[in-house]
């Protein structure tokens, strides 16, 4: 095995970004050793790297950055006792502490921590997928089974699938319910579209302000689904996302990214049957001013959720193995691993439908 490896490593957020020759990690116990074939980039990768992003923590001393991958085991440590060396994996950046504690710390590796006691976990994994070889706690590796058809370039899109999967589990999605996917044209909400009728939605009224990019995510996903494109107006907008839904939706998932004001949001709260759950994803960066007394008399929810369970990639892979998730329709816009810099422009404008992923 070789003993070094290239690796694309960041000196702290607001950088430098180097392209560096570095020692390949070695195992540890309840680790796997991963041989890296194709990592998906965040959208927001470069405003990341430039040090635009402050509420993100990376860590401290130089790392690799990078989010979620598939990859082949090349060697596990002690007290791994199912991965196999040559196995396929898919690699996740979400994980949580492993201990049997009430509120474990949880952390995205190789990209950010959320206070103090997640700084120390963060401590232990800093490294993501942007390197020949990624080390990665055993919680964190899910084995590929049954999709040989698949490039991993194509299975490195399962990673904008994971997120909604989450939050739609939160908000108890249950087959023949109708739910609203607000923010319908960006990536994660277009991936929650295709999602949402893999877990059995009877319809999905994809809701967003984008006429192309809804009409893209309308046809990609099939018959179920209804597209709504947003005016702004509360009042009217909930109007319209209620008529689509045919009378109230049972469930509704907001994943807007970066809403400087609530207006959609609330349109798709008030769009809701009564009994109904709203489940927050997104990144809004105002208040939500909602009314106390529509939520009481409508028996209403609004279920905050991050990220996903430990075994959402698994559940996932079970959902395309069964022809019940298609994940076709998400192109990735594959890039050699020497182009990070070219990589990382082209997923801050990468369509709804698109994933760049990163090949060594």
């Amino acid at each position: 095995m070789a003993t070094n490896m290239k690796a694309w490593r960041l000196e702290g957020i607001g950088g430098k970004l180097s392209l560096c020759d570095v020692a390949v990690p070695e195992v540890r116990a309840g680790s796997v050793l991963v041989r890296v074939e194709a990592s998906s980039l965040m959208s927001y990768l470069k405003a990341y790297a430039e040090g635009k992003l402050p509420s993100y923590h990376a860590p401290e001393m130089p790392f690799t950055p990078g989010g979620n991958g598939i990859g082949v085991v090349h060697a596990v440590g002690r007290d791994v006792w199912h991965l196999k060396v040559g196995q396929r994996v898919a690699l996740s950046s979400h994980f949580a502490a492993t201990e049997n504690v009430r509120d474990p710390a949880q952390i995205l590796i190789g990209v950010t921590s959320f206070g103090p006691e997640s700084e120390a976990v963060q401590a232990d994994w800093p490294d993501g997928t942007l390197a020949e070889y990624a080390l990665m706690p055993v919680s964190a590796v899910t084995p590929v089974e049954g999709l040989n058809e698949f490039e991993s370039a194509q299975l490195a899109v399962l990673s904008r699938c994971a997120v909604p999967f989450g939050g739609l589990l939160r908000g108890r999605l249950t087959a023949g319910e109708t739910v609203i996917v607000n923010g319908a044209t960006g990536a994660y909400g277009s991936a929650a579209v295709l999602v949402a009728i893999a877990m059995g939605a009877a319809r999905v009224v994809a809701a967003g302000r984008n006429a192309d990019a809804l009409e893209a995510v309308g046809r990609a996903a099939g018959t179920r689904v209804v597209t709504v494109r947003l005016e702004g107006d509360v009042q009217a907008d909930a109007e319209s996302l209620r008529a689509a839904a045919g009378g109230g939706a049972q469930l509704a998932f907001d994943m807007v990214g970066q809403a400087g004001e609530p207006s959609s949001t609330l349109s798709a709260l008030s769009a809701l049957r009564r009994g109904g759950r709203l489940v927050v994803m997104g990144s809004m960066t105002v208040p939500l001013p909602v009314s106390y007394m529509q939520l009481m008399f409508h028996n209403l929810e609004i279920i905050g959720n991050f990220m996903y369970p430990a075994d959402a990639y698994r559940r996932l892979i079970e959902l395309v193995r069964g022809g019940l998730l298609d994940i076709n329709p998400i192109v990735p816009r594959i890039f050699p691993f020497s182009a990070l810099p070219e990589a990382m422009e082209a997923a801050a404008k990468a369509g709804n439908l698109e994933c760049v992923v990163l090949q060594p």
